[in-house]
Order: C-alpha cells, then sequence, then structure tokens
C-alpha cells in the first residue's frame, strides 16, 4: 500500500512532466503528504498535460460522505476492472501523481512494533504513481476532484518489508499511462507492475514520520543502525 509520500523541491514539474503551461502556484516542500492533503496530479487536456490539485482520497461521485476518500487512498490494480467503480476510471480517468518517495511500515519481529521506511527510486529524481481520479459534487454543485494511487504486488527489494507497493511508472509509460484512447484490461493492465528490481533504495527512517504534523527533511533522513 501507500499511505505517505514526499513532494519537495518541485520547480521542475513543468519540464518534467511536459505540461503545456507553467505550474499552478508554488508548492512548499512536503516531507509527509498524508491522506486528505490537496496535492498536484498530473492529468492530460485538451492543450497537453495540466497540473491539478486533488485531494488525496478518492471520492466516488455517488458518495453521499466525503470521509469515504480516506479508505479509498489506494486502488488495487489486480482488481480494478473487476469493480465497476474502478472500473470506468481505470479506462478515463487516470492520472500521474508527483513524488519524489514514499513511505512503508515494517511489521517487527514481535509483531506489534512497526519500523518506517523511505522508498526511493536510484534512477529517477522525480517519479510518478499511476493515479485514478474523480470529481464529486456537492449539493450546491461545487465540484471536488480527488485521486487515488494504484498498488500492486512487492518487487525483489519491496518484499522484505511489505507484500505491496504503489505502481510507480517509468518515465516512458507516464504519457501511455494518460493516452485517452488506451481503455479497457487488456491495454492499461500491462502499465501495473512492480518497479524494476534492483532499482530501489530503501531506509530506515525516523519515528517522527508516524505524525501526519510532524513535516520537515530530517524525516527522509537514514538512521544509523
Amino acid at each position: 500500500m501507500c499511505g505517505r509520500y514526499t513532494l519537495y523541491q518541485t520547480d521542475g514539474l513543468k519540464g518534467r512532466f511536459n505540461l503545456a503551461a507553467k505550474p499552478l502556484l508554488k508548492l512548499a516542500d512536503n516531507y509527509n503528504v498524508a491522506p486528505g492533503q490537496f496535492m498536484p496530479v498530473i492529468t492530460a487536456g485538451e492543450k497537453g498535460n495540466q497540473e491539478e490539485l486533488m485531494k488525496w482520497g478518492l471520492i466516488p461521485h455517488w458518495a453521499k460522505d466525503t470521509k469515504i476518500g480516506y479508505r479509498l487512498i489506494n486502488t488495487r490494480s489486480e482488481t480494478v476492472f473487476d469493480k465497476p467503480m474502478w472500473r470506468s476510471a481505470a479506462s478515463n480517468q487516470r492520472c500521474l501523481v508527483p513524488a519524489r518517495g514514499f513511505y512503508e511500515w515494517k511489521v517487527l519481529s514481535d509483531g506489534k512494533t512497526k519500523q518506517p521506511y523511505f522508498v526511493h527510486p536510484k534512477d529517477q529524481a522525480i517519479f510518478a504513481f499511476a493515479g485514478l481520479w474523480s470529481t464529486w459534487q456537492d449539493i450546491e454543485g461545487q465540484e471536488l476532484k480527488s485521486f487515488s494511487i494504484m498498488t500492486t504486488g512487492p518487487n525483489k527489494e519491496m518484499a522484505s518489508v511489505h507484500n505491496r507497493m504503489p505502481v510507480m511508472l517509468r518515465p516512458s509509460e507516464e504519457s501511455l499511462w494518460l493516452e485517452p484512447s488506451l481503455k479497457g484490461r487488456e491495454s492499461v493492465e500491462p502499465l501495473l507492475h512492480p518497479y524494476e528490481d534492483d532499482k530501489l533504495e530503501i531506509y530506515k527512517v525516523s519515528l517522527d514520520v508516524n505524525s501526519p504534523h510532524s513535516n520537515d527533511k530530517h524525516l527522509v533522513y537514514q538512521l544509523a543502525d
């Protein structure tokens, strides 16, 4: 799964994701992105890729309570085309979620203690999770856009920490993920795979990341063994 991630030093987003216009605004460095926060995602627009701010935690258009989004921060790639709610988004409302890394918690031998780890690709500074998005309206017609991050089984490195990992797209896959003509299981599923083995750096970090109120650079520093 993916329950926290990082996005900082975002000055290069326009070039990195081939945005048709400059980014919406100057984003503060975020070393502990938590569900419910509004973060930039990249969608396909009529004039090219565009940046939008959306709430992390997908709120289906039919939802009566926006709190459902906290239960839908991730979407399992193995079943995305088996459930009507996800099937439509997987074919028609895909997005890129820019990040620099993410956190995962490993359950230690006592079965209770959870040690956080920071995970980031060795070969990409800023990368993108595969995401899905949705638009919800309140009773007054005000729109709220939200997103979910796709997950899959672990690669070799992640298997020692957790049995799931987010789908981290290669740069060559990003334009395909946003391609509107790409629809259906046979076209989309090939992109939903674990990251290549031996391409991730994973190390222990401070327990401070457990609190969403903790948000500074020390969270991504490696702990000494």
